[in-house]
């Protein structure tokens, strides 16, 4: 059946092809009309020219030849003839289409029929546009003059100064800017990235004396200094330095205190820093360094009796082993984790006579405690929604008889520039630290805030 099909077909196109080639093309309704090419028998690849006239190249469509069984499918390809008519400017073509141009005896075939045969095809094309808009206007709906005004255009303007975006009205121009031969001034790239984040948070009650429910008035005040130094990873690709320091002060009003009417929350000097040598995708060859102490004395309430004070406690960290560090494709996230195998801790009490050291982990009548054993080190940083944000810090020392670890989580609710919320929380395990009652050997601290915050970035 298949065969019957296919010899019907073949018989109808090979009449076609017959009566097409009797036709005389010279002789057709109008001087620049294009004459139906013949359909060979012999199989000519699809889309490939068949025939000319005059100047005018028709692309035949080949259903089918006689290698071929697949009697359904046809290959179109655009073409400018078929888009909308739109009269753009005047032209001086002449009224019959000149004869193709006889070729010469010797040329030199570069390979570039192709581009010939294109060149002559478009030239074609619009030829039959322009003829046809001049004998039928009916059909030009478009007249470039009569267009519509292209729609505008605006583009988003960052104003760094007050941290604003506007959205301005893009400036449209046919010019174009040839560069000229000047050298250009060489781009500045930082070996240095910096960045500096502060905040002062506070809370405050104000309470009659003759309040029902009694109670003191009381103002509480936690600030809170981040400075970042890494190094441009953009132009030392296989280096990381990551440097951080850090100080957290909080004081609190204390009207039961006699002695001094404050007292301090939270007393925090911390120095991070990180060195690496890039080993093979997102991990490196590293050293770590951690040191922190308070720096302000302590006392406990309506007495002189010390709680803490400078290097009481202080701790020094130091670890050798690799760092994997990895930020997301849109920058919205940044993991960095940090495995010492080998890490050496010190521990410091130096007011060890006014302060039990055993509470802080060093031996009691001992000033300092050094340890061996191994550390970890994980940050995690999500820039949730553009006014929220999380961070959090994972650290635990081991020398394989006592562990000590620190959990941190920071969540910050910007209002505006200047104006945010921040939650934190810090869960804390040591069991070489004098056992609780209550929580054993863990510790945990939570604070609420509200209040100012200021960020320098310079990236």
């Amino acid at each position: 059946m298949l065969r019957m099909i296919k010899a019907i077909v073949l018989a109808t196109v090979a009449i076609c092809s017959v009566g097409v080639r009797a036709m005389d093309s010279t002789k057709v309704a109008t001087d620049d009309a294009a004459a139906i090419s013949p359909i060979s028998l012999e199989a000519a690849p699809i889309d490939t020219p068949v025939c000319y006239l005059d100047t005018f190249q028709i692309k035949t469509v080949v259903l089918a030849d006689r290698h071929t069984s697949n009697l359904d499918s046809i290959e179109l390809k655009p073409s400018m003839l078929f888009m909308p008519l739109i009269f753009e400017r005047y032209e001086d073509y002449p009224d019959t289409i000149a004869p193709a141009p006889k070729a010469p005896l010797y040329a030199l075939n570069a390979g570039d029929q192709w581009l010939t045969d294109a060149v002559s095809y478009n030239d074609c094309v619009r030829r039959l546009r322009f003829k046809t808009m001049l004998w039928n206007p009916e059909v030009n709906h478009y007249n470039l003059d009569m267009l519509p005004e292209p729609p505008k255009q605006y583009a988003l303007v960052a104003d760094p100064s007050d941290r604003t975006l506007t959205l301005e009205k893009k400036q449209l121009s046919d010019k174009v800017e040839l560069s000229t031969d000047e050298a250009e001034a060489p781009v500045n790239v930082r070996n240095w990235l910096h960045t500096f984040n502060g905040s002062i948070h506070f809370s405050q009650a104000y309470m009659s004396d003759n309040w029902y429910q009694g109670g003191n008035n009381n103002l509480n005040i936690l600030g809170h200094f981040i400075w970042d130094v890494n190094l441009n990873q953009n132009k030392y690709k296989n280096l990381l330095f990551d440097n951080t320091i850090q100080y957290k002060i909080g004081l609190q009003s204390a009207p039961s205190d006699t002695l001094r009417g404050y007292s301090i929350s939270e007393d925090l000097f911390q120095v991070n820093s990180k060195f690496g040598y890039k080993a093979f995708k997102h991990w490196y060859y590293s050293t770590t360094l951690l040191f922190k102490t308070q720096l302000l004395n302590n006392y406990s309430s309506n007495t002189n009796d010390l709680r803490a004070s400078f290097l009481t406690p202080g701790e020094l960290n130091m670890g050798l082993g690799m760092t994997y560090n990895a930020k997301s494709k849109n920058g919205y996230a940044n993991f960095d984790l940090s495995l010492s195998p080998l890490s050496y801790n010190l521990k410091i009490c130096r007011e060890n006579t006014r302060v039990n050291p055993t509470s802080m982990g060093v031996d009691k009548g001992k000033k300092t405690k050094q340890k061996f054993g191994s550390s970890l080190e994980a940050r995690f940083q999500w820039k949730i929604t553009p006014q929220i944000s999380w961070s959090s810090r994972l650290y635990a020392f081991t020398d394989y008889d006592k562990i000590q670890g620190d959990w941190e989580h920071t969540f910050n609710f910007s209002i505006n520039k200047y104006l945010s919320t921040q939650f934190y929380a810090h869960l804390r395990y040591d069991n070489g630290a004098s056992k609780n009652e209550d929580w054993k050997y863990w510790q945990f601290k939570e604070i609420l805030s509200f209040g100012l915050t200021y960020r320098f970035s310079m990236q």
